[in-house]
């Protein structure tokens, strides 16, 4: 070492020095530990700040002397005066790297009270278009960005330069050549009439390498002037300056030339080059990729070399070592995509071993303490181990003491350098104290680190967590750490910039720069004299104050610019190759194919002409441009050139961004944009109303003299032939269409199917009486039935109220108005023989009256005691008593043999019954048994009827009757019956269910002149109705989408399928209509997308399908078409259905505030609440729905129309939507004739493939194209991606039909397995295999060309049954798919000519019994029904670019787990799965429709670590805290999630019901619930490895609250046990 070395510890600061400090530097405030609220700039920074606000400025200052606070002053100054003139105006900060960027925001966040934002190529500035810029803008004052971002923004001409007030520029030395900086200046600032105010700043204002002379400098000086429009300025009195900024101590340290011990290995490992080097040569390919995959691959190999031997000869062997394992790693991460290229790859791997190995023969490895407390450093270099370099910095480093809180920065030239040294340097132990760590810069080397890992070491390094950070040049502008206290320049910085810059890092006092210097190398010495010696002159050149400003002034040379006049977007004959290759990056793209532009130069005089080649999805094919000079200038003038054109048919905007679908507002596909976020998604709910069925309406409620109805008779038939049910007409003002009038449908009762008739007959006339007497009938039976005829009113004091006492109108409702009628026994005949049952009618009229009169006695008559009496009657009790033939009833006397099945009604509550029997042995003095509560106390029924209702009998010797109770009506229309019941048990003293029949005196009933076949039928009537209704609000929908047009014949029944979803339990729902619909409407806009747009490629054609059939849009087009009213989407709730005439009992009072049955589309009445009940509605119609719904309605409904009309109806609907994609002819004419001028190839190769097709194409181009791969280079025909884009739908479309017409039966989840399992690539690819399609496949892919083969070899090879190991490429299903497309246009869009020439190349299409499910959807289903958990681990650990999954099942006697590496998470989860599955089919354990067919019998990388694994209850020795919900449903699913997480098998549960409760007396839970009978559950859980446990509920009044007790009691269990910790006390 030539000097002595003294580091100072940095927490022993010259006091006084800090003391006259008062501002700290301000290149970072992030690190200041308290912040300040004002600035106090020394006295030269005011004086630079006071040369700024004059004029534009170069600040030359040195590094660490507060440039930036000038900035931050000039910048409050400046934003000052924005605020005060109140018009918009921008300050934009520059700084060269992200690093800066981040920590210039920062400080000025710190310093202003401002909006500040920062911008950088991360933050994916790259894609915002207009809008985003704008909000920006809008939102901010002080921008801080990277000078590229600035530049793309003012190209695209989403900034303006005029909007800029202030540019300040950090690090103002790069602005030369064609740095951004400049470029800004050039194209925009000097171009600019009114131009933005200019602060600049740097500590060196000379970038080039070295100067020779002051007028040298002076010259780079002054050419950084006129760039930037501004004069330099620095502070001459450098007093200040010295004393508050600390300099650093340099120092040079000398080290002796490396040993040549070390370098003889140099041309060993030179020879393996050359060997490797004949060795990839041999790879030659005639395809273009492959051969281009090896160069890189040689380029990489020949870099890789370089490193290891620039680390031997600079740093010595060790060092060697750690860089060819690094290259080793680097290419152990690489995986071969094709055979060629695995074997080359595989060369490589083997030369670095073989180097390995020849540095480990050297080292003598076998030595292990190699690097020990023991290891001599200086025979080491002797054998060259280490180089003297390294030695010297070992020694260096040494120096520093035993104290851990030096902070050294150490800059080399290469990554590599630092990556080695700094893993060699851990290994040291005598400086084990220091840790060490690297940092590389945002490069693109295989050998740079992550940003944010490097943002994390940096974070560390200025904490005081890392001592030694090496780094490249990355660190060498700006980044402040305050406590540095020494930095090493281990290779020497190139320019005097460098050497500045890098000093200044130094900001501690007393600190340290160090260069290192080779003794004896007059070159470096040479190198560091100019460099210190040109510092010297830049100096000079920048204190000279007498010069005058730069008359020199930039020469605004005339650039060739493009300009965009309606933004002012431009682009120059320098940007315009950049801009190419950014449109040609937007373009789709596959592995195969290369989205680089090519060039082709052709020599005319006087220079070149170059063509452009785009890639053939680009909207032009070949560009040339005008002739250069020279081979850059043609380029140039040949992107400039393509520029224009690519602006001027669309695929450029006006913006100069390559054209992105963002649906314009002029698209008519889709009127209406607006579609709110969420909307269409499962995850919102939405509150919207019922439409209201305007057939149901009618004018004829208030009509005094008769009125004319529509009649359609309703005639039932029974399964049981002895079962008789009346006829029924309903009477309905409107007239309805011929499917909803005359239909047919079963009704399911428990043990019989009725099937329900309606057929139209004509129409009927009612005089005003018989209108009276009608309404009268529906008044007393449907109230009497399905209602109350008789409450107790709460404000006349508990007293009983007739229902029909007062006016009726108040229960008919002008929207709901039709009638109906019971007929007399039916004739074959309509028309004027239809004979509705008058006499029944009538009586119901008479009983109205007779009840008002008895009620009238009530209100008006009654005694003191508010009783009634019975009739009056001439016959005495005793005759009564002598056991007559005859029964007095309220109205009347009938004989004993009359009375069997008679419907009456009791006058007392208002309930209709049937007369079963006369009961002898009970009489009105019998003991009361009605109720068990009043029984008890042993009065007899005349008592009750007193005490209860004020009633006295008057014929108290009469026997009672028994009757059978009127019930609810049911919901018919599915069929229950033989479906799961309640299965509980019944033990101990349970007796049969009561049965629903009473015994009352016969006085107490109005016999009704009705059959019992008319109650019957009154019980089938809601389900009926219900199922009419749906039709009329079907046909009612079927005339809003035909609207003036001519009547549609889809069937209503079929639009009511579209309309339903599966909650409404029914037989049917709109899955399957929707997953018809989908492919339906995939296909009409895929179609019209392709005709439309002839010059847009594939990835925006998809894009704009997108988002045309996105279920946001279709949500929007649904709801503004108000679909969402027509939804049916609850089950029919018989209790809430009501006819007219009739009140409702059971009410659900609306809670959202409003008034009108519709309600509004706003955001308030949106909620993504999981505890919002869907479907459930209120009296208002009013009812929650998933907004996804409405998308699959609109989808299903496109599907229903498909079906009912074919594919001109399903475009009508469309059209009706707002969806206007029109499938013109005329378009297809001209796509046909745009092919016919495609070149052909030979004939007899289209001949061959036409034959296997089974087509003959009549345009041979548009075959041709379909079949060119993207990567096929020749110009002129295309390739196939628009036409797979087509054919894509086409299939999807065909095959969904064929599945839909074939499997009617099967479920729609099924039908949706089906279509994924026929429409997928791998199908079709295995469709072109088995034809030999992929024969006639054109491009120019070696890589693609060796994966097919791979794929054509395994597929031959595998049985048939089992799937490849090797993925389909997906260029050959994108074959199938485009010859589709091809066949479609070539046929004028004839689905059937597709289908003819597809069906037997499709075929065998899968069935459901022969559906393979994906592995770990089989597994996940298989186990959820045998009530196993199904456990994913993913680890961390990344076999090369694979990824580790392990899948266990946990069964009740062992645990399986299997491990799979594949490139996804999804493959490997597949393969684990598929093993697993395996395993369980070995122990029996599977299920006939999910065992999949076998698809791997060689797993190489499967592994089962069944056996190694321990149990569960070994690995779960802590107990899992839980808290318990008390709240119904809680406990067990707290019981579910223990189970998960442990993997233990779902318990299982059997309750029992106990019909008598006083059993359970001492259960308090019993008490305050409702009913007789209870029920106790037991519940069993299998613990692996321990057995079964087995725990008992308390009773409970409902059989889900006693698996809960049984869940609790289980809980408590397992807390005994020690695998649970409930927290006390339970929560509820």
């Amino acid at each position: 070492m030539a000097l002595n070395f003294n580091i100072h510890d940095p927490s022993h600061h010259n006091q006084d020095q800090s003391k006259k400090r008062k501002f700290e530097d301000v290149d970072d405030y992030s690190c200041l530990e308290s912040p300040f609220s004002t600035m106090n700039p020394r006295r030269y920074q005011i004086e630079v700040f006071e040369v700024a606000r004059q004029r534009n400025t170069i600040a030359v200052l040195d590094t660490g002397s507060g440039k930036t606070l000038i900035a931050v002053m000039l910048l409050k100054e400046v934003g000052q005066e924005i605020k005060t003139s109140g018009v918009k105006k921008l300050i934009v900060f520059m700084a060269p790297t992200v690093h800066l960027v981040n920590q210039q925001f920062k400080n000025i966040k710190h310093l202003t009270d401002f909006q500040v934002e920062e911008y950088y190529g991360a933050k994916g500035v790259d894609a915002w278009n207009l809008k985003t810029w704008e909000k920006e803008i809008s939102n901010n004052d002080v921008l801080v960005m990277t000078p590229q971002v600035l530049l793309n923004a003012l190209r695209k001409a989403f900034l303006r330069i005029e909007m800029i007030s202030l540019i300040i520029i950090d690090e103002c030395h790069r602005a030369i050549g064609n740095h951004p900086y400049t470029q800004i200046m050039k194209e925009f600032y000097h171009q600019a009439d009114k131009k933005p105010k200019i602060f600049a700043m740097t500590a060196s204002p000379v970038g080039k390498k070295g100067v020779t002379s002051t007028m040298d400098c002076e010259d780079q000086i002054s050419e950084l002037e006129s760039i930037l429009d501004s004069q330099r300025y620095t502070v001459e009195d450098r007093t200040e300056i010295d004393r508050c900024i600390p300099s650093a101590k340099e120092s040079c340290i000398y080290y002796d030339q490396a040993r040549f011990s070390a370098l003889s290995l140099k041309p060993k490992i030179e020879a393996l080059w050359v060997k490797m080097d004949a060795l990839l040569s041999e790879n030659h390919s005639n395809y273009k990729d492959v051969d281009n995959k090896f160069k890189t691959m040689n380029q990489r190999m020949s870099n890789e070399l370089a490193k290891i031997i620039h680390c031997l000869e600079d740093l010595g062997l060790l060092c060697a070592y750690e860089a060819v394992k690094i290259c080793h790693e680097n290419f152990s991460k690489i995986e071969g995509e094709c055979e060629i290229y695995r074997k080359g790859y595989l060369q490589c791997i083997t030369i670095f071993e073989e180097v390995i190995k020849i540095i480990e023969e050297s080292l003598h490895l076998a030595d292990k303490k190699i690097l020990g407390d023991d290891f001599d450093y200086s025979k080491a270099e002797d054998l060259g181990f280490i180089s003297p370099k390294l030695l010297e910095l070992i020694q260096l480093f040494e120096s520093f003491g035993e104290s851990s809180q030096v902070l050294c920065l150490i800059f080399v030239d290469r990554i590599i350098t630092a990556k080695v040294i700094e893993r060699f340097i851990k290994k040291v132990p005598q400086i084990s104290h220091l840790t060490v760590s690297y940092l590389t810069g945002n490069t693109t080397s295989v050998d740079a680190l992550a940003p944010k890992r490097q943002k994390e070491i940096l974070d560390c390094f200025h904490s005081g967590k890392v001592n030694l950070l090496f780094t490249t040049d990355v660190l060498e502008e700006g980044i402040h750490v305050r406590n540095c206290s020494c930095v090493i320049r281990f290779d020497l910085p190139k320019t005097v910039r460098s050497y500045v810059q890098s000093r200044g890092r130094s900001r501690q006092a007393n600190s340290q720069y160090v260069l290192m210097l080779e003794r004896g190398n007059l070159k470096q010495r040479n190198q560091l004299f100019d460099i210190i010696r040109s510092e010297r002159f830049m100096n000079d050149a920048s204190i000279k104050k007498d010069h005058e400003y730069s008359t020199r002034a930039l020469i605004t040379e005339k650039i060739d610019t493009y300009y965009v006049e309606s933004t002012g977007a431009s682009v120059t004959l320098d940007s315009s190759a950049s801009l190419i290759i950014q449109y040609c990056g937007k373009l789709p793209r596959d592995k195969y194919s290369c989205a680089k532009p090519s060039f082709e130069f052709m020599p005319v005089e006087g220079g070149y002409k170059c063509t452009l080649i785009l890639p053939p999805n680009a909207a032009i094919q070949a560009v040339t441009g005008s002739p250069g000079k020279d081979i850059r200038l043609a380029r140039c003038l040949a992107c400039f050139e393509a520029c224009k054109k690519l602006h001027q048919i669309g695929a450029l905007n006006d913006h100069l961004v390559p054209f992105t679908e963002d649906p314009s507002d002029d698209d008519h596909i889709v009127q209406n944009k607006d579609s709110s976020s969420g909307a269409g998604t499962t995850k919102r709910k939405e509150l919207h109303g019922m439409a209201s069925i305007r057939a149901l309406s009618g004018a004829w409620g208030d009509k005094l003299d008769g009125a004319k109805f529509h009649a359609y008779k309703f005639e039932f038939s029974c399964n049981i032939v002895s079962e008789i049910y009346s006829g029924f007409v309903l009477l309905i003002e409107s007239k309805l269409d011929d499917d909803v009038g005359n239909v047919e449908l079963d009704l399911y009762l428990v043990s019989k199917i009725v099937r329900a008739s309606v057929s139209s007959c004509g129409q009927v006339d009612l005089n005003a009486e018989q209108m009276m007497k009608a309404k009268c009938f529906h008044e007393l039976f449907f109230n009497g039935l399905f209602g109350r005829l008789v409450s107790r009113s709460k404000s006349a004091g508990g007293k009983s109220e007739f229902l029909l006492q007062k006016d009726t109108k108040s229960l008919w409702n002008s929207k709901l108005l039709y009638l109906l009628l019971p007929l007399e026994k039916l004739n074959d005949t309509c028309g004027e023989s239809l004979q509705i049952n008058w006499f029944g009618i009538n009586s119901c009229a008479a009983a109205i009256e007779f009840l008002r009169r008895k009620f009238s006695l009530v209100t008006k008559d009654c005694g003191d005691n508010g009783t009634i009496t019975t009739p009056p009657d001439t016959r005495s009790s005793e005759m009564e008593c002598e056991g007559t033939n005859s029964i007095h009833f309220a109205n009347c006397v009938l004989g004993v043999n009359n009375i069997k099945d008679t419907i009456v009604l009791a006058i007392h509550t208002g309930k209709i019954y049937c007369i079963l029997e006369i009961v002898r042995n009970l009489s009105p003095e019998s003991p009361f048994d009605g109720n068990k509560e009043k029984s008890k106390e042993f009065i007899t029924f005349s008592d009750y009827y007193s005490e209860r209702y004020g009633i006295t009998l008057k014929h108290p010797g009469q026997s009672l009757l028994r009757l059978k109770q009127s019930h609810n009506p049911h919901n018919l229309l599915f069929n229950f019956y033989g479906d799961a019941r309640d299965k509980s048990s019944q033990k101990g003293p349970a007796t049969s269910k009561m049965p629903a029949h009473v015994h009352i005196p016969p006085e107490l009933l109005y016999v009704l002149n009705v059959k019992r076949d008319v109650l019957k039928s009154m019980y089938l009537l809601p389900s009926l109705m219900y199922r009419i209704e749906s039709f009329m609000l079907s046909s009612q929908l079927r005339e809003e989408i035909d609207g003036q047009t001519s009547k549609s014949n889809i069937p209503s029944s079929l639009i009511l399928e579209a309309l339903t979803t599966l909650r409404c339990n029914e037989k049917f729902s709109m899955e399957r209509l929707e997953l018809l619909g989908d492919s339906v409407l995939k296909y009409v806009v895929s179609c019209h997308l392709f005709l439309k747009y002839p010059k847009k490629h594939e990835g925006q054609l998809s894009a704009r399908r997108s988002w045309t059939i996105c279920n946001s849009t279709l949500h929007k087009l649904g709801t503004d078409r108000k679909l969402q009213g027509y939804i049916r989407d609850s089950a029919f709730e018989p209790r809430r259905w009501v006819a007219p005439g009739q009140h409702s009992i059971y009410t659900f009072h609306c809670g959202c505030g409003l008034e009108t049955s519709e309600v509004p589309l706003d955001g308030k009445f949106h909620t993504e609440d999981p505890k919002v009940v869907v479907g459930k509605f209120c009296d208002r119609g009013h009812r929650w729905m998933c907004s996804k719904t409405i998308s699959d309605c609109v989808e299903a409904l496109i599907g229903a129309y498909y079906v009912g009309g074919g594919l001109f109806a399903s475009l009508n609907v469309m059209k009706w939507l707002g969806i206007g994609a029109e499938l013109e002819l005329s378009l297809v004419d001209e796509a046909i004739t745009a092919a016919s001028l495609h070149t052909s190839v030979p004939k007899e190769s289209i001949a061959s493939l036409e034959k296997k097709i089974g087509y003959e194409f009549s345009v041979k181009g548009l075959l041709l194209e379909a079949i060119t791969h993207l990567s096929e280079k020749e110009v002129g025909t295309g390739c196939y991606e628009r036409l797979e884009f087509l054919g894509d739908s086409v299939l999807d479309l065909l095959i969904t039909w064929h599945l839909y017409e074939s499997h009617t039966v099967v479920d729609p989840g099924v039908l949706t397995d089906l279509r994924s399992a026929s429409v997928n690539n791998d199908n079709f690819a295995q469709v072109a295999v088995r034809h030999n399609l992929h024969q006639h496949l054109r491009h120019s892919s070696g890589l693609l060309m060796s994966q097919i083969s791979e794929y054509v070899k395994v597929n031959s090879e595998s049985d048939p049954k089992s799937l490849p190991s090797v993925r389909a490429p997906k260029a050959l299903g994108d074959l199938v798919e485009s010859i589709a497309g091809a066949i479609l246009i070539d046929s004028k869009l004839s689905l059937d000519e597709v289908w003819k020439a597809f069906y037997p190349l499709l075929s065998p299409i899968v069935t459901p019994d022969k559906l393979e499910l994906p592995p770990f959807r089989e597994l996940n289903e298989l186990c959820d029904s045998l009530g196993y958990f199904v456990k994913v681990k993913e680890n961390s650990e990344k076999k090369g670019s694979t990824t580790h999954v392990e899948v266990s099942v946990q069964l009740p006697n062992a645990l399986l787990a299997k491990v799979a590496y594949g490139a996804n998470k999804k493959t490997a989860k597949g393969e684990a799965a598929f093993h697993l599955l395996k395993e369980l089919e070995k122990r029996g354990i599977s299920h006939g429709s999910f065992v999949s067919k076998g698809k791997r019998d060689n797993p190489d990388h499967i592994k089962d670590s069944s056996t190694k694994r321990p149990s569960l209850d070994e690995t779960n020795l802590t107990a899992i805290n839980i808290s318990i919900n008390m709240k119904k449903g809680g406990p067990r699913t707290t019981l579910f999630e223990v189970c998960k997480k442990l993997q233990w098998p779902v318990p299982s549960f059997d309750s029992t019901e106990y019909k008598d409760r006083s059993l359970f007396k001492s259960c308090e839970a019993l008490e305050g619930s409702k009913g007789l009978n209870c029920f106790v559950s037991k519940i069993t859980l299998c613990m692996p490895n321990y057995g079964n446990i087995e725990c008992k509920g308390e009773a409970r009044g409902d059989k889900k609250s006693s698996c809960d007790s049984a869940a609790v009691e289980m809980l408590l269990e397992l807390q005994r046990l020690g695998k649970v910790s409930i927290d006390s006390p339970l929560s509820s």
